[in-house]
């Protein structure tokens, strides 16, 4: 597998996800998750798909995101990887809620 690109947007937070094997790292604009997000509730919502599918330890996971606040931020950053694991793996299409449904575009050629 090569590198997986998927953008993420919530609001006015728009997060760049740049998705590839390894072994659990995730950087966030140059820094751990921790160092960034400082609220718990942001962590968990940026880990939420990894751990929904229990991958949470099979990708290196590179992020930049720029606008809004920390909440949208992550949200932003939870759909981008929500995005990249169905790309992945199409099989894990159900891993986006109901409420935010996750659209697929199939180019014909």
């Amino acid at each position: 597998m090569e590198q997986i690109i998927t953008v993420g947007r919530r609001k006015t937070s728009k997060a760049r996800i740049f998705f590839s094997k390894g072994s659990g790292n995730l950087t966030i604009n140059k820094k751990s998750l921790d160092k960034y997000f400082g609220r718990e509730v942001a962590q968990m919502v940026v880990m939420q798909p990894l751990e929904k599918v229990e991958m949470s330890k099979e990708f290196d996971i590179k992020v930049t995101v720029s606008g809004g606040g920390s909440l949208s931020q992550a949200g932003a950053i939870q759909l981008g990887i929500e995005s990249a694991l169905v790309k992945y793996d199409l099989s894990l299409i159900h891993i986006s809620e109901p409420t935010r449904p996750l659209y697929i575009s199939y180019a014909v050629f």
